[in-house]
């Protein structure tokens, strides 16, 4: 059984789904991007079970927490999850460029896959994929849009 919660956070309405073996997807309502997430019927509405994990998240947008302690459970291929996991260790307040990712994960010139893993990541902020940035510096590429990694950047960079 998979359970779901919606809530507002300072930018966007957030939803998050997951079960008793970790949180499986974070989606950001941006209104931009080509991220779109449905609610399953099968799903139970359970705002009591993430109830740790939404007080995280509240405490990163208010610039409380930097870190996250949730069991995480995302769906993908083992180089996705590969991926993620790299995504993951980025520090809060740091980018790294696909290149970079590529040759973390033993894959230096995998920037293109990195690139997709990254555009499916589905449990973004907490996998911080808003930290990768294009080689010439540039925001590229945001499932969520632009608009919504420049401001989680602009988020960490004031903390």
């Amino acid at each position: 059984m998979l359970y779901y919660t919606t809530f507002n956070s300072p930018f966007w309405e957030i939803t998050m789904v997951g079960n008793e073996d970790g949180l499986t997807n974070l989606h950001m309502e941006t209104g931009k991007g080509k991220r779109k997430f449905i609610i399953n019927d099968e799903w139970q509405c359970d705002d009591i079970f993430f109830e740790d994990i939404k007080t995280q998240v509240m405490e990163y947008f208010n610039r409380k927490r930097k870190e996250f302690d949730i069991l995480l459970n995302p769906q993908g291929t083992d180089f996705q999850k590969k991926v993620w996991q790299a995504l993951y260790a980025i520090p809060f307040g740091e980018v790294r460029t696909y290149k970079d990712i590529a040759t973390t994960i033993g894959n230096p010139k995998a920037c293109r896959a990195v690139g997709m893993a990254n555009s499916l990541n589905p449990i973004p902020i907490i996998v911080p994929c808003h930290r990768v940035i294009g080689s010439s510096g540039k925001l590229t590429g945001f499932a969520s849009g632009l608009n919504a990694k420049e401001k989680l950047l602009n988020l960490e960079k004031d903390t």
